[in-house]
C-alpha cells in the first residue's frame, strides 16, 4: 500500500492529473504486458499507482522519470529498495534515451500519462531517439491520440500524424474519462500504443520535417500556396501531388516526395 506521505497535491504548473482508477491501471498495465528481462521506462510516475503494477510484474528494469522533486523523493523512499527501479528526478524533455538505452544494453518500453501541456514535444523529443525505443504506450488528451491515429483526409489529420508516420505504428486503444483521475481534468484521454517500425516506413528527406511544418502552418491554404518558397507547384505536380490539394488530404510518403524536392539552405537542420 502506498504510504501516506505519498498524498502529494498536484501541481497546475507540471499538468499534474494523478491515475487512480484499478480497472485503467490494469488495462494499462495488460496492454503494455512486461516480459522478463525487458527494460521499462514511465515518464511521469506521479503517486506511482502505475508505477508498483509495473513492479509487480516480471520486468528487468524500471526507470521513472519524475520531474516533480517532492514526489520524486517519496517514491524513491518507498521503491528504492527494489533493484529494479531507477528513478530519475528530471525533465523528460531533456533526457537522454539513447544513453539510457545504452546503460540497459537494449532499447526501450516507454510509458506514461503524459501532460498535456508539453505532450507534443515530447514525443517529438521521443522520436530523435526512436532507434533506441522498441514501443511507446501513452495516455494524452483524446484529441492528441486522434491525431496521432489519423488518416489522411481524416479532420483530425495533421503535423503530428505526418511527422509519426515514417518511424511509428498507432493503435489507438481506448479513451479514459476524467473521474479516472484526481483532479479529474476537463477533457477525456485515451491511450494508444506506439510501435516502433524495424526500418522507417520510407527514407526520410532531410526537407521533410520542414515541408510539413511548413504545410499544417497553413493548413487551409493549398499546398502551392502554404509550400511557397519550399518548392513550386511544378515540384509538386512533378510528385504527382495536385498543388491545389490541401494539406490534410496529402499522405506522408508524398510529403516525403515533395521534400525530396527541396534544396534546404547548408545552414538548415
Amino acid at each position: 500500500m502506498p504510504r501516506a506521505g505519498l498524498r502529494v497535491r498536484p501541481r497546475k504548473r507540471f499538468g499534474q492529473h494523478f491515475l487512480h482508477d484499478p480497472a485503467v491501471i490494469e488495462r494499462i498495465a495488460a496492454a503494455i504486458a512486461p516480459a522478463s528481462g525487458q527494460a521499462l521506462v514511465e515518464i511521469g510516475p506521479g503517486r506511482g499507482a502505475l508505477t508498483r503494477r509495473l513492479l509487480a510484474a516480471d520486468c528487468g528494469s524500471l526507470d521513472a522519470i519524475e520531474i516533480d522533486r517532492d514526489l520524486a523523493a517519496l517514491l524513491d523512499d518507498e521503491l528504492g529498495g527494489d533493484s529494479r527501479f531507477c528513478l530519475h528526478s528530471a525533465d523528460a524533455l531533456r533526457m537522454d534515451f539513447a544513453a539510457l538505452a545504452r546503460q540497459r544494453g537494449q532499447p526501450l518500453r516507454v510509458v506514461g500519462n503524459l501532460p498535456y501541456n508539453i505532450s507534443t514535444p515530447l514525443l517529438f523529443h521521443l522520436l530523435e531517439n526512436v532507434r533506441d525505443i522498441r514501443d511507446l504506450h501513452v495516455m494524452l488528451q483524446r484529441e492528441v491520440i486522434a491525431r496521432m491515429a489519423a488518416k489522411p483526409g481524416d479532420a483530425a489529420y495533421g503535423r503530428l500524424t505526418v511527422m509519426l508516420s515514417p518511424w511509428v505504428e498507432v493503435e489507438r486503444l481506448f479513451d479514459v474519462g476524467p473521474g479516472a483521475f484526481q483532479p479529474p481534468p476537463r477533457v477525456w484521454s485515451a491511450v494508444a500504443r506506439l510501435t516502433v517500425r524495424a526500418e522507417p516506413a520510407f527514407p526520410v528527406s532531410p526537407a521533410f520535417a520542414a515541408v510539413v511544418a511548413a504545410a499544417f502552418a497553413h493548413r487551409r491554404k493549398t499546398l502551392r500556396n502554404a509550400l511557397r518558397g519550399l518548392a513550386t507547384a511544378e515540384h509538386i505536380a512533378s510528385c504527382g501531388v495536385d498543388p491545389s490539394s490541401r494539406p490534410e488530404t496529402v499522405s506522408p510518403a508524398l510529403f516525403n516526395a515533395i521534400a525530396g524536392t527541396v534544396e534546404l539552405p547548408s545552414d538548415a537542420g
